[in-house]
């Protein structure tokens, strides 16, 4: 299942990454020896906010970068 992502979560999952001194490629590396086929560039377009994300990379980057599920979510208004 994937989730769609806006301009504002892939902010948010930026700001995570850089706070914890991982690179892109750092964080797909992770990402892959978790199980995850994800790749650098469409990990780039996801914190871009174009693409969406599988909810298997979500909870594999939640377990990445030691955040709560909120801190993806940050300042993502409700209204569509």
């Amino acid at each position: 299942m994937k989730l769609l992502t806006t301009k504002t979560f892939g902010q948010n999952l930026q700001r995570i990454r850089t706070s914890c001194g991982l690179s892109q490629e750092q964080t797909v590396a992770r990402l892959q020896v978790l199980g995850s086929p994800l790749s650098r560039s469409t990990y780039s377009l996801i914190e871009l906010g174009r693409a969406n994300i599988f909810m298997s990379d979500l909870v594999g980057l939640k377990r990445i970068f030691q955040v709560d599920y909120s801190d993806f979510f940050k300042d993502i208004p409700t209204n569509r």
